[in-house]
């Protein structure tokens, strides 16, 4: 599948709370690169980041989902970067899920910049899309998110 990012703005104001979480971070300079900026690969740590501490807040970190038979497995990133972040932005990162069906799921992810004079709903830096594909944690075969997992993250049905 080719994931195309949508926009995440219009997802997050009309998904359900358990399917959205937000952090906030001040950009250090170990994430600097050789130009003085945010290195991609930083981005997407901080994706994983958010979707982690997404899970967590729900009580379905990978000890609960281990424990539930199934674990999400990154299948493909897709990141569109606009803008460089450098030493001290404060970046809001946001991550939605916006499908869940059969074994696979979908997070979409906005990282903007939040910093003092910057408009209210920040500077767009990056968006990103991530296929998860849901896996049993024994046999490493593609396998469905059982119904509580799938209820915790607000799927339902």
């Amino acid at each position: 599948m080719k994931l195309q990012i949508p926009d995440a703005d219009v997802l997050w104001d009309s998904l359900p709370a358990l399917r959205r979480f937000e952090l906030t971070l001040t950009v250090e300079a170990s994430d600097l690169d050789d130009l003085a900026h945010v290195n991609n690969t930083v981005y997407l740590a901080w994706c994983e980041r958010v979707a982690r501490d997404h899970a967590l807040h729900l009580g379905m970190g990978t000890q609960a989902l281990l424990e539930a038979g199934a674990v999400p497995v990154a299948r493909q990133h897709v990141i569109d970067y606009h803008r460089p972040a450098v030493l001290g932005d404060r970046v809001r990162v946001r991550t939605a899920l916006t499908r869940h069906a059969g074994v696979r799921s979908v997070r979409a992810y906005a990282l903007d910049r939040m910093n003092p004079g910057d408009p209210p709903e920040g500077v767009r830096l990056a968006e990103c899309q991530t296929e998860w594909v849901w896996v049993d944690p024994v046999s490493g075969r593609p396998k469905r998110a059982p119904a509580g997992v799938s209820a915790a993250f607000g799927f339902s049905g």
